[in-house]
């Protein structure tokens, strides 16, 4: 069996199977909270834009659509050399670790996805946030969208099965020390493999800790993909803006 759940981002982000099982993705729901958000943010058209943490740099895509100067960078080589088909004048790809600060500055950064709460080790989550407002230019807005940690609690659906592209994918959740942890098996071409995913259930005053940690100043707190109020009970997602 193929297993890997060290550093599991770095392998199972590189695997066909991970964009596999979450091909299904709502396309719209991406695009449109895209464009709430920067009509949000009074973002001009032409405003450099960096998707940290990219993929294969479906929001990238959506935002320089809309008129944004654009660079997605991400950890993973196989997505970033996906994307940079999609490149063009105002919208380019690179490898990039984002505990880094990547060096240029930018009118807004943009952390989507649950693409954070990674690391196991919290000082690479306050380096992370550090590198964010470094790479900020005076007034600039940063974005992190992150999953409700109380909301996925209370309603952690302990086991799934999903059958998609012919391949069965057997899911398991659990809560294990701080962590939402999401181990995955299935088989193909004879082989069994079996991944895990591990993000940090960081809670809103988690948040503001680190962010007073980081000298930044939170200014909105969102519930969901249409901007409305965060309600810790209710609210699926917690995006926090901030600079």
């Amino acid at each position: 069996m193929q297993k890997d759940t060290e550093n599991w981002y770095t392998s199972w982000f590189d695997t066909p199977y991970y964009h596999i099982l979450y091909k299904n993705r709502d396309y719209k729901e991406a695009a449109d909270f895209m464009k709430n958000l920067t009509s949000f943010l009074k973002l001009l058209k032409g405003s450099e834009i960096l998707d940290l943490a990219c993929g294969k740099g479906r929001h990238a895509k959506y935002l320089n659509e809309l008129g944004f100067n654009v660079t997605g960078v991400d950890l993973s080589p196989k997505s970033i050399a996906f994307a940079k088909q999609f490149e063009n004048s105002t919208l380019h790809f690179a490898e990039h670790d984002m505990c880094i600060s990547y060096p240029k500055k930018f009118d807004a950064v943009f952390n989507l996805f649950t693409s954070f709460g990674y690391f196991e080790k919290e000082e690479d989550n306050l380096r992370t946030i550090k590198a964010i407002k470094s790479e900020l230019k005076l007034n600039g807005f940063a974005v992190i969208d992150f999953l409700n940690a109380e909301y996925v609690k209370r309603n952690l659906v302990p086991s799934e099965t999903k059958i998609i592209d012919g391949i069965t994918f057997h899911i398991k959740r659990s809560i294990v020390n701080g962590y939402i942890v999401k181990n995955i098996r299935f088989q193909h071409k004879d082989k069994d493999f079996e991944f895990q995913e591990r993000v940090k259930a960081i809670t809103l005053s988690e948040f503001k800790k680190c962010f007073n940690l980081a000298g930044i100043n939170l200014l909105n707190c969102f519930g969901d993909y249409q901007l409305k109020e965060y309600k810790e009970e209710t609210s699926e997602r917690l995006i926090l803006i901030f600079n």
